[in-house]
C-alpha cells in the first residue's frame, strides 16, 4: 500500500486535475495498491477564511465570496465530468454541501463571530469539496474510487485550529475502515474530528499530516507527497537560481530543512512516518517521471556532507550579558523559563564558553515582550549592575547548512565562514549542536540572499563559481572586454570552473542592471533599448542593493568622478578592477585609504592596467617586493603614444608630421598635448613609486618639458600643430644632436630612491630603450638581484585589445581569490 497526497497547487485547475487522474490511472493499471489524499483547490482555503472574516465583521460581501467559491466548484464539475447522470449527481451533492456552508456563514454574519470551532468547520468545506469532485472524476475514468471524509478515521482533541491527534484511536479506525472498504479511498486532507463528531483541523501542513497518519495506520510501503516542485531542493530556488533536487535525505535532515524554511515538508508530517520507518517521497505533479526526493532512515552515502542550505528571515537577536552570569548555576533555567511562561518560541540559542553572555533569536514581533520578560526576571541583577540591560538587535536572518555527515568531514565550518567572509557578510552569532546536524549563523537580513548563494556555491558548486560584473564604460576598451568575455566564457566554465556574468553596465548616456545577467551577444541593443538614463550614484546604489555574491566593479573610463565612488564600493565588499589612473594617482592619503579598505573588507583593488596596459608591470613589481628584493631603480617608457612618436622620429619626417601620424592612428588623445606634456607618464611613475612604498604626491614628480614656447598655450589643436610646424628646426636640432652621438630620443620616467622624474633622454645602443619599436612600452627594474642585468618587461603599452585583456586577466585573478 502506498499513500499519495496532492497539494492545493496540484489541484488548482481542472487541467491539472486531469493530469493527476492520468497519474493515478497509471498506478491503478500497474497493480499498485494506494490511497490518495487531496488538499482544497489552490486558493480555496484563503477564500474561506476571507468570507468568514467578512461575515464576522457584518460585511455582506461575504455572499459574493461564497458565490465565487460555489461557482468555482460547479465549473470544475462541468469541466471534469461529461454531461450525464454522474455529473448531475456530483453537482447536486455539491450544491447540498455548499448550502450548509451558506447557512453557516449566515449564522456567523448574525452573531458577528467566527470562533475557532466554527472556523474549523468552515475550512473543512475546502477539502471535502475537492476530494469529492476528484473521487467522482476518477470513477468516470474507470478507477474504482470512493470518497472518504477523514473525520471518520482521524481522531483528535478539541484544540481547534491545530488539533492534537489521538494516535491509538486513529490507527485503529484507519485499519478497520480500510479492511472493510476495498475501493481506492480518496481522502480529505487537513480535517479530523473530536469527541462528539466535532470537526477539527490539523494545522499547517495538515494534508501532509493526514497522509502520514494514514501510512502509519496502514503500515504502508511508502508515502508520496505530490507538489509543484521537484522534491526538496538544496536551497530555495526563488533565491538561489542554481538550486537542485536532493535525491535522498534522512528524517533528521528533512526535519532540519523544514525548521529552516523548506516549505515542501512540515515537521509533524514526518513524525508518524519516522516512528514507523516509512519512506517519504517528494514528487512533482507536473513532472511525474522525475524521481524527486526520498526521505528515510538512511541518507545518501555517496552524497555531499552538506545536504542543504536554508534560512529563516526576519529574526531578532536578544543578548543577556554581564559578570553576574559567570559560574552561577540556574541562569539558563531562569532565562528560558521566563520566555516559556510568556509563550515565546526560541529559534536559536548560542552561548560562549566564558559564560559572559547568552544570545537567543526570536521572531521580531515578540522581541519587546521577550526583553521585558527577561529584564523582569533579572531585575535584581540589573539593578546591581552585574547583568546588563537586554540588548535587542533586529533586521537579522539565520542561515544554516544542514547534513548528518558534516561531523565526519573536517573543514566544513571553515568553508562556511570563508564563503561569508569573502563576500563581506558579518556573522552576528553562531550556533552549532554537538551532533553537527546543522551550523547556524545569524547575519544581517540584507545579506541573506547573498549568503545563500555564496554558501550554495561553496558547498554544492565548489568547482564552479559565478562572478557578477558591474561594468562602467563600454566604449572602445569596455566593448572589447565584453567581446573577450563572450568568446572565453565557455573555456572559463570548462577549464577554470568560473562563469563571468555581466549583471550591470553603463556608459555616459544609459545604464542597466539585471541580476539574471545581460546577454553579451546583444548587449549594445539591450543597453540602448532597455537602459535608463545614466546616473552613476543610482548605478552604484543599485549595485549595492543587489548585494550579489562575488561582485566585481569594473571601471573602464578615465573619469575622475567615478573614482570618487571607489571607497564606498570597496566598503561594501565589492572588488574593483580598473585601468582608470585617477584614484591611484590622486593624493597619497586616498591611495592608502583604498588599499586599507580593500584589506579590511577582504576584497581586491586591482589596477594593473594603470601602467603598461596589459603588461605585467605592477604584478612583477609586487612579486619582487614580496619575495624580499630591493628596488634600486625603475626606468620606463610608459606611454604607447610617446613611444610611437619617438620611435618614428628618425629624421625622415618632421616632428609635427610624426605627431599627426600618431594622432591619425589613434595613439594619442584628440589633443596630443595631453600625451606630449608627460603628465600621464608622471602619473604612472607616481603609481609605481607608491607601490614600492615611497609616499610621493603628483607635485613631487620632476616633469621636464620639451615642447617649444607657446605650444602648450595654443588656443586650439590646429593652433598647436601650427606651433609645432613653426618649430621644425627646434625639433630637428634635438634629433641631430642625439644622432651625432649615435643615440636616439626617448621619453623616460625614472624612479631612484625617493626621486621621480620624467623627461627626454638621448640613449645609445647599449641602452635597452634604444631598440624599442612601434608603440611598445618598456619597464626596466634594477634591483639587488637584478643589478648587473636588469629585469625588463616589454610589449604593447596601448590599445583596446591589450588593455581589455589586462582587465580581463585581473577579473579572473579576483575570481580565483574569491574561490
Amino acid at each position: 500500500m502506498k499513500v499519495l497526497k496532492f497539494g492545493g497547487s496540484s489541484v488548482a485547475k481542472p487541467e491539472r486535475i486531469r493530469g493527476i487522474v492520468d497519474i493515478l490511472k497509471n498506478y491503478y493499471a500497474s497493480g499498485d495498491h494506494f490511497t490518495v489524499v487531496f488538499s482544497a483547490f489552490g486558493g480555496v482555503t484563503d477564500s474561506l477564511i476571507e468570507m468568514s472574516k467578512l461575515a464576522a465583521a457584518g460585511d455582506d460581501r461575504y455572499g459574493d465570496a461564497f458565490s465565487k467559491f460555489s461557482a468555482r466548484h460547479q465549473d470544475a464539475i462541468k469541466d471534469l465530468l461529461p454531461a450525464g447522470e454522474l455529473r448531475q449527481e456530483t453537482a447536486t451533492q455539491m450544491r447540498k454541501s455548499h448550502e450548509v456552508l451558506k447557512n453557516l456563514l449566515y449564522g456567523v454574519f448574525l452573531v458577528r463571530e467566527a470562533s475557532p470551532r466554527t472556523m474549523d468547520y468552515v475550512l473543512s468545506f475546502g477539502e471535502r469539496s475537492s476530494s469529492y469532485i476528484i473521487a467522482q472524476t476518477l470513477k468516470n475514468a474507470g478507477v474504482p474510487a470512493a470518497y472518504l471524509d477523514a473525520r471518520k478515521i482521524i481522531k483528535t482533541d478539541k484544540n481547534f485550529g491545530s488539533a492534537k491527534v489521538n494516535f491509538d484511536k486513529t490507527y485503529t479506525a484507519v485499519k478497520e475502515y480500510y479492511s472493510q472498504n476495498t475501493d481506492i479511498q480518496v481522502v480529505t486532507g487537513f480535517i479530523a474530528s473530536a469527541k462528539g463528531g466535532l470537526t477539527t483541523t490539523l494545522g499547517r501542513g495538515g494534508s501532509d499530516y493526514t497522509a502520514s497518519l494514514l501510512a502509519a495506520g496502514l503500515e504502508a510501503q511508502a508515502i508520496e507527497i505530490w507538489t509543484d516542485v521537484s522534491g526538496v531542493l538544496t536551497a530555495d530556488p526563488r533565491r538561489v537560481k542554481k538550486a537542485f533536487t536532493i535525491p535522498k535525505l534522512t528524517y533528521a535532515e528533512a526535519m532540519e530543512m523544514s525548521h529552516f524554511g523548506a516549505k515542501v515538508i512540515y515537521p509533524p508530517t514526518l513524525m508518524p512516518a519516522l516512528h514507523k520507518g516509512i519512506p517519504l517521497y517528494i514528487k512533482n505533479t507536473f513532472e511525474p517521471d522525475f524521481p524527486g526526493t526520498k526521505v528515510s532512515q538512511t541518507g545518501d552515502d555517496s552524497g555531499a556532507a552538506v545536504r542543504g542550505i536554508s534560512s529563516i528571515n526576519n529574526v531578532a537577536l536578544l543578548t543577556i550579558s554581564g559578570s553576574g552570569l559567570f559560574g552561577v548555576p540556574g541562569i539558563s533555567a531562569r532565562l528560558f523559563t521566563s520566555l516559556a511562561q510568556e509563550g515565546i518560541n526560541i529559534i536559536l540559542i548560542t552561548q560562549g564558553s566564558s559564560e559572559h553572555s547568552i544570545s537567543f533569536a526570536v521572531k521580531p514581533e515578540v522581541a519587546q515582550q521577550a526583553k521585558e520578560a527577561v529584564e523582569e526576571t533579572f531585575a535584581y541583577e540589573i539593578d546591581r549592575g552585574v547583568v546588563n540591560p537586554i540588548k535587542v538587535e533586529k533586521d537579522l536572518s539565520v542561515v544554516a547548512i544542514i547534513g548528518e555527515d558534516m561531523r565526519h568531514q573536517p573543514g566544513i565550518s571553515g568553508r562556511l565562514f570563508q564563503a561569508l567572509g569573502k563576500n563581506g557578510i558579518n556573522a552576528v552569532a553562531i550556533a552549532q549542536g554537538s551532533s553537527e546536524l546543522n551550523v547556524s549563523v545569524v547575519i544581517p537580513a540584507e545579506d541573506e540572499n547573498k549568503a545563500l548563494n555564496a554558501l550554495h556555491e561553496a558547498f554544492f558548486l565548489s568547482d564552479y563559481k559565478t562572478l557578477h560584473l558591474f561594468v562602467v564604460g563600454v566604449g572602445l576598451i569596455g566593448g572589447t572586454l565584453m567581446q573577450q568575455i563572450e568568446d572565453q566564457n565557455d573555456y572559463l566554465r570548462e577549464k577554470l570552473g568560473m562563469e563571468l556574468k555581466v549583471v550591470g553596465m553603463a556608459n555616459s548616456r544609459k545604464m542597466i542592471i539585471d541580476p539574471d545577467g545581460i546577454e553579451l551577444a546583444n548587449w549594445k541593443r539591450t543597453l540602448t533599448e532597455k537602459g535608463t538614463e545614466a546616473d552613476l550614484a543610482v548605478f552604484v546604489g543599485k549595485m549595492r542593493d543587489a548585494n550579489l555574491s562575488n561582485s566585481i566593479f569594473v571601471d573602464n573610463t578615465a573619469n575622475d568622478k567615478i573614482a570618487t565612488y571607489y571607497a564606498g564600493i570597496l566598503d561594501e565588499s565589492i572588488s574593483i578592477s580598473t585601468p582608470n589612473k585617477v584614484a591611484t594617482s590622486s593624493s597619497f592619503d586616498q591611495y592608502e585609504k583604498l588599499q586599507a579598505l580593500a584589506a579590511k573588507r577582504g576584497v581586491q583593488f586591482r589596477y594593473e592596467t594603470n601602467v603598461g596596459a596589459g603588461l605585467p608591470v605592477i604584478s612583477t613589481l609586487r612579486d619582487l617586493l614580496d619575495s624580499g628584493d630591493r628596488i634600486r631603480k625603475i626606468e620606463g617608457v610608459l606611454s604607447g603614444s610617446l613611444s610611437f612618436i619617438f620611435n618614428n622620429f628618425d629624421g625622415t619626417a618632421a616632428f609635427d608630421e610624426v605627431v599627426t601620424q600618431a594622432k591619425e592612428k589613434g595613439f594619442t588623445e584628440p589633443d596630443p598635448r595631453v600625451d606630449l606634456s608627460g603628465k600621464d607618464v608622471g602619473r604612472k611613475i607616481l603609481i609605481l613609486a607608491r607601490e614600492t612604498g615611497v609616499a610621493l604626491e603628483s607635485e613631487d614628480i620632476d616633469l621636464v618639458g620639451f615642447l617649444p614656447e607657446g605650444a602648450m598655450e595654443a588656443a586650439s589643436v590646429p593652433d598647436f600643430f601650427t606651433v609645432l610646424e613653426n618649430n621644425r628646426a627646434y625639433f630637428q636640432q634635438m634629433y641631430q644632436e642625439a644622432a651625432a652621438e649615435g643615440k636616439v630620443l626617448r621619453m623616460i620616467a625614472t624612479l631612484e630612491g625617493e626621486r621621480a622624474s620624467v623627461g627626454i633622454q638621448a640613449v645609445g645602443e647599449d641602452n635597452p630603450f634604444s631598440g624599442l619599436s612601434g608603440s611598445d612600452n618598456m619597464i626596466v627594474f634594477t634591483t639587488d638581484r637584478y643589478r648587473e642585468r636588469p629585469l625588463v618587461v616589454r610589449g604593447p603599452g596601448a590599445g583596446a585589445e591589450v588593455t581589455a585583456a589586462g582587465v580581463f586577466a585581473e577579473i579572473i585573478k579576483i575570481g580565483k581569490f574569491l574561490s
